[in-house]
């Protein structure tokens, strides 16, 4: 398997290359040359445990480490989960809530960067090389990182995130983090913000190059693939095809979600979740994608403007047209804006953009029916699947929705993660041990203006060190 970029100036890498790159050097994402059709393995795959599926289907993508080797890293990388099957399940009358957060930073990110920082250690070991990695959260990617390469000899992690615009659990994962080959930024900024000056840095390919830098974010394909693994397990575990309702800022959790629909697995459409920041939604409903002001939330790891995956659906979209893809994003960074003309037709995504009071209504609602507690991203993708229901019973006539599927939510994180924005909703905290541990550490973490120089400044003063 070899792996190119969006825009057409990269192709031909290894799956190891790909990794170490993270933003392709064209400015673009880098995807699969090809995508597997898995339809043949589906009834042989359906009774495998999670990290036995995730074995056969990262396998597909990755023909340059060794299959032993490669396997041991994967089951290395769920060790840490509290779940005996990495993820759980919990049925809420019709809607199944699919719990991905039982990793040590409790979110669904830690299925993708545990084994990321597998990957990254072992390839670096072989290469006799060492890694910066630089990446930019809006809550839950920055402390799942670090605890994926916390402590080791031969990376740097760089986390930006926005000052005051991630929850103040979702900070103290990250600052209170001794190791010293961890570096924690506040920028003075939204999360596009962050984003967007990593990817300047990024931009930079002679500075990228001369520090070393690797990317962390979903950017970085290995993120993706990682993620492709719990759609196909949740899947196989049904008897009716899934609906999966995917909360959704960066569009990486449901971009891979479309390559297991992709690739054959049993699922019927993906429901992209929005908070306020609905530039996504409005996508799907016109086919225009336009940047608003990114406005600040009771879901904050969704307040994004620019949903940096986005990039890789369109490729697909657009037929592997890179040179019309790379048009429409000079295009959007240079006024903010793109189209398609008219609204996508392939029928697989709807998407429902939620209103802050209708993501308080669905917590205490969640609580008050099923004494099961969301969290604030969840409960968006509860009301949206809420939302799908209904529409799929009107265009029915009937009291019920379509019985040849199951409502799947994707459940991205703990709620003890929230504990202020949880409480005001239905009045009980939650909590969870390993949070509860961190609040009387001591923290530590840099302070930047959102100023592409002051990035790089900081940069090259520790890595020098």
């Amino acid at each position: 398997m070899k792996y190119c970029s969006t825009r057409g100036g990269v192709s031909g890498l290894t799956f190891t290359d790909a990794l170490l790159m993270g933003l392709a050097s064209d400015g673009g994402l880098l995807v699969p040359e090809q995508i597997p059709d898995v339809r043949d393995n589906l009834a042989s795959w359906r009774d495998l445990s999670f990290v036995e599926l995730a074995q056969e289907i990262i396998a597909l993508f990755v023909d340059d480490i060794e299959r032993k080797d490669l396997d041991e890293l994967i089951r290395a990388a769920y060790m840490s989960f509290d779940h005996p099957e990495v993820i759980g399940t919990k049925q809420l009358d019709a809607i199944k809530v699919v719990e991905l957060f039982h990793g040590p930073t409790l979110a669904f990110k830690d299925v993708a960067l545990q084994l990321l920082g597998q990957l990254f250690t072992y390839v670096l070991n072989a290469r006799g090389q060492r890694l910066n990695i630089l990446g930019a959260t809006s809550g839950d990617t920055g402390s799942a990182a670090i605890a994926g390469v916390r402590g080791q000899h031969n990376i740097d992690i760089f986390i930006l995130y926005p000052r005051g615009r991630v929850s103040p659990m979702q900070e103290l994962q990250m600052t209170t983090v001794a190791d010293s080959n961890v570096h924690c930024v506040a920028v003075d900024g939204s999360f596009d913000d962050c984003q967007n000056l990593m990817k300047a840095v990024f931009a930079d390919l002679d500075f990228k190059q001369q520090y070393q830098l690797g990317a962390v974010n979903s950017v970085n394909w290995a993120r993706v693939l990682a993620q492709i693994v719990y759609y196909g397990f949740a899947s196989l575990r049904q008897h009716k095809e899934s609906v999966f309702a995917v909360p959704t800022g960066n569009f990486g959790n449901v971009f891979a979600a479309y390559l297991a629909y992709k690739m054959g697995f049993p699922i019927q459409q993906l429901i992209v979740a929005t908070n306020e920041n609905d530039i996504l939604a409005r996508f799907y409903a016109t086919g225009d994608y336009s940047r608003g002001e990114s406005k600040k939330t009771i879901s904050p790891a969704m307040d994004i403007q620019i949903a940096s995956n986005f990039e890789r659906f369109l490729f697909y979209y657009l037929d592997r047209d890179a040179t019309k893809l790379a048009q429409m994003m000079a295009t959007f960074n240079t006024t903010g804006r793109c189209s398609i003309g008219a609204p996508p037709t392939d029928g697989i995504f709807k998407a429902y953009a939620v209103t802050e009071a209708e993501t308080r209504s669905a917590l205490h609602e969640v609580y008050s029916e099923h004494d099961y507690i969301l969290d604030p991203h969840t409960a968006v993708g509860y009301v949206a699947a809420q939302r799908s229901l209904a529409a799929a019973a009107a265009n029915a006539g009937q009291g019920h929705g379509d019985t040849e599927t199951v409502m799947t939510v994707m459940a991205t994180a703990h709620p003890a993660k929230f504990p202020e924005t949880v409480h005001e909703s239905i009045g009980t905290t939650p909590t969870h041990p390993s949070l509860e541990a961190l609040r009387d550490k001591p923290t530590r973490s840099g302070a930047l203006p959102a100023e592409l120089d002051a990035v790089k400044a900081y940069l090259i003063e520790r890595i020098s060190a």
